[in-house]
Parts: structure tokens; sequence; C-alpha cells
């Protein structure tokens, strides 16, 4: 089992949490992490990269001059791709770069992330933020007594008083419990967890 320490808005330490290791103290693998971040990016990817075909490109369907006689090379078509404004061959049409990867190397990958950022101390367990009301200043000022600059911050329920209060600083973004997942996980040098969101990551991610 693992311990987590639980801070306040102070960086008082105000609690414990114990975690199960299955979930938290997993070896983590870099082929599995390495697969499911390209997973991820390949879904994200917009597939809208278009070029004309010969098909496709404005032009007469006349032969430019005839066969034989001329001195240059034989043309079928001013459409042709070795003519200027021809159209491309083999060029890139729109496509899903996306594809399927089993739930269970997802969820596995999961636990890495999370098992690393503890194992390197970068996992921070939150009571609350001390946020009374919007205010960027107040939140920087929680981050700096962290000493944190770069963070992803998850919560359990929407709170519209963090996520503004946070979205004009840089480096900092916040996922709801729903949309945790492995690039941003460690993209960002710290994880930031509310202390009610911890026993829900546990229990989903449990094997």
């Amino acid at each position: 089992m693992t311990t987590l320490a639980v801070y306040n808005a102070q960086k008082e330490k105000v609690g414990e949490l114990t975690v199960s290791d299955t979930v938290f103290g997993v070896t983590p693998k870099e082929g599995v992490l390495h697969e499911v971040v390209k997973w991820q990016l390949a879904g994200k990817r917009a597939g809208t990269a278009c070029v004309k075909t010969r098909g496709e490109v404005s032009g007469s369907g006349k032969k430019p001059y005839r066969q034989k006689g001329t001195g240059r090379a034989r043309a079928g078509s001013n459409k042709s791709p070795l003519w200027k404004r021809g159209g491309s061959v083999f060029g890139p049409k729109p496509r899903d770069y996306s594809y399927s990867l089993p739930k269970k190397v997802r969820r596995l990958a999961l636990r890495m992330a999370l098992s690393t950022k503890i194992e390197g101390n970068r996992l921070l367990v939150l009571r609350d933020f001390g946020l009374e009301q919007i205010k960027t200043k107040d939140m920087k000022g929680l981050l700096d007594r962290f000493d944190i600059k770069k963070a992803v911050i998850v919560t359990d329920i929407p709170d519209q008083v963090l996520e503004l209060s946070s979205r004009n600083i840089p480096n900092v973004k916040i996922l709801p419990l729903e949309g945790i997942n492995v690039y941003d996980l460690l993209k960002y040098e710290y994880v930031i967890v509310k202390e009610p969101a911890v026993g829900v990551i546990e229990e989903r991610l449990k094997p």
C-alpha cells in the first residue's frame, strides 16, 4: 500500500490517504505508455489534408498537340501530373487516422502514468484550493507555494471558480475525472488531484 499526504491550499499537511499499489504502484513500461500516447495522438489528427488528382483539376481532355513531329515529348492531357497545374499522384485524401486499442492496455497505461508521478513525487493531493472567488492571482499564488509551474489538475466535480481562475495561467490544465488520460499525465510535470477524486480513480482503474 502507498500513503499519500493530503494538503490544504496553504501547503499544510491535513491528512493522509492510503491507496492500492495495484493502481498507484505499477512498474512503468515505456512501450505500453508509448503505444497509448501514439493511439491518443492518432485519434486527434484532423485527417483533412487533401489534394486533387488528375481527374479533379480543371483542364481539357483534348490532346494538347499532335503525337509526332513537334520535337516535344508525347502528351495526352494538360491535366497530367507532369504538367504545371496538373493533378497530384498518390497525394493525401481525407481519412480517419484513429484505430482501436484494447481497454485493458489503456487502463494499464493510466495506472503506469499515475505510478510514475508518485514515484517522482510529482503527484499532489489537495483537500481544497482555497478559492473564494474567480481570481487568477489567488490560483497563481497557490501554485507558487508548492513551487509548481506546469500542472494538470484533476477534479471530481465541475468547479467553475477553479476553471476560470486557471484559464489564463500558462501550462495549467483542468481535467474532469472522466477526461483523465495518459498523454496529459505525462505531458505536465505535476498532477494535482482533489482529495475525493483519488478514491474514484482507484476504484475505476482497479485491475
